[in-house]
């Protein structure tokens, strides 16, 4: 099965589960009058879109380069990971704005109704699907080397998060009683901020893909370590990198003695190309600038 497909059959996968779980729980948040519980039905209404965004990305990214895309279509997955995590900052301040109106009724005097034991049940099943699927999906989207994959299995996981504050919420609000149904939308808002948080490590990633940020300096350091282990180049150096979806580019000026041939020299970089692809993934996109030494 190709990479493209197994993605495919991983968000397919998540798409079936988090339907089934938006249903429920939006049915279990009216009929037990759980504000947390809609806000974790919000929630898996966001994992759906994300998968459909996943989807729709998945094909253009994993077309090879082309005459108007030099160095492939790697970066619309992380577009679809930024996507990903904007999805996830809307759902979290709709769940927290309408956690904080109903927690505001509740200062000025009003009484909240308090959940019923279908939203608590809603709730503690989510979490034990949705940790199902998180384990599965990131398990492959590191097999797949897919950012999009792994990105959508930490909604799974946020989702799981969620379920386990309202689980908290709904359930001390029905078994301490009416005085205490507060802790539903204080539940929503707890959820809320993790999903922020969430947000937050998705966005700040993509962003950094997407401005070409370079890899870890450890990574650079591995690179430089590769090329130096070849007898007779020395001084890598302007060595730059980025990473385009779940590819790396490399970019290093290296020396060798001006005494070679343009036939061995071509033969030595060649040898350090592959090398650095098989380390890196047979996808690298690699260039080296050879250089005599001085």
């Amino acid at each position: 099965m190709t990479r493209e497909k197994e993605i495919y059959k991983v968000t397919l996968l998540g798409s079936a589960g988090n339907i089934a779980l938006m249903t429920f729980k939006f049915i279990a948040g009216i009929l037990g009058h759980s504000a947390a519980m809609i806000a974790d039905a919000v929630h898996s209404l966001s994992d759906f879109i994300t998968d459909l965004i996943v989807i729709a990305f998945v094909g253009i990214s994993s077309k090879p380069q082309d005459s108007s895309h030099d160095y492939g279509h790697g970066k619309f997955e992380t577009l679809a990971t930024f996507f990903i995590g904007l999805a996830l900052v809307a759902a979290a301040t709709g769940i927290i704005v309408s956690g904080s109106i109903k927690f505001a009724e509740w200062v000025n005097g009003t009484q909240l109704e308090a959940p019923g034991k279908l939203a608590l049940w809603a709730a503690l099943v989510s979490i034990a699907v949705k940790e199902l699927l998180y384990q599965y999906t990131v398990r492959k989207g590191k097999k797949l080397g897919s950012q999009a994959v792994i990105a959508n299995a930490w909604h799974h996981r946020s989702d799981a998060l969620s379920s386990i504050g309202a689980a908290i919420g709904i359930g001390g609000a029905i078994l301490i009683g009416d005085r205490w149904t507060v802790l539903d939308p204080l539940a929503s808002i707890v959820v809320g901020a993790m999903l922020l948080k969430v947000a937050w490590e998705l966005l700040k990633g993509s962003i950094s893909e997407l401005t070409e940020c370079s890899l870890p300096y450890e990574t650079e350091q591995e690179i430089e370590h590769i090329i130096t282990s070849f007898p007779g180049v020395s001084e890598p150096h302007n060595i730059r990198t980025r990473r385009i979806g779940n590819r790396i580019a490399i970019e290093a000026y290296i020396r060798m003695d001006g005494r070679l041939t343009l036939y061995e020299a071509h033969e030595r970089t060649t040898a350090i190309e592959l090398k650095l692809k098989e380390k890196f993934g047979t996808n690298t996109h690699v260039t080296l600038h050879t250089e005599p030494e001085k």
